[in-house]
């Protein structure tokens, strides 16, 4: 039996909904992100004593940093789903970019925006 060279359209069908969901995921979480770094539904130390807006300083501003740091990992993510989503109109979706074999099922279960098997992600190491 000859090689799959790509996934059906059923089964790109299948990762498309796989990412939609982790997509709608991903924004919701970058949303909430995003609104901890602005502040914009926050019960902060703005209107209470002095005293303890001194002492909530430094912990905020760590906290905006994390949270600016997860906000941008989350945006690569979304970009990474995203990209995804063009492939599968595509239909490249699901090939190895190193080894141009198919990624395995489970794999793109596992990472649906994955453009390397796992042998070529071995190999990079």
């Amino acid at each position: 039996m000859a090689e799959k060279k790509r996934y059906t359209d059923e089964e790109l069908v299948e990762f498309k909904d796989i990412i939609l969901k982790k997509l709608d995921k991903a924004r919701q979480d970058y949303d909430i992100l995003k609104k901890t770094i602005t502040h914009s539904e926050s019960n902060d130390t703005e209107d209470t004593s002095p005293t303890f807006k001194v002492l909530e300083e430094g912990a905020a501003t760590l906290s905006k940093e994390e949270a600016g740091r997860l906000a941008q990992r989350q945006q690569k993510f979304i970009q990474h789903l995203q990209a995804a989503l063009i492939r599968i109109e595509n239909k490249t979706y699901g090939i190895c970019r190193e080894t141009g074999k198919l990624i395995s099922k489970e794999r793109l279960r596992a990472v649906p925006h994955a453009t390397l098997s796992i042998e070529a992600k071995q190999n990079q190491r």
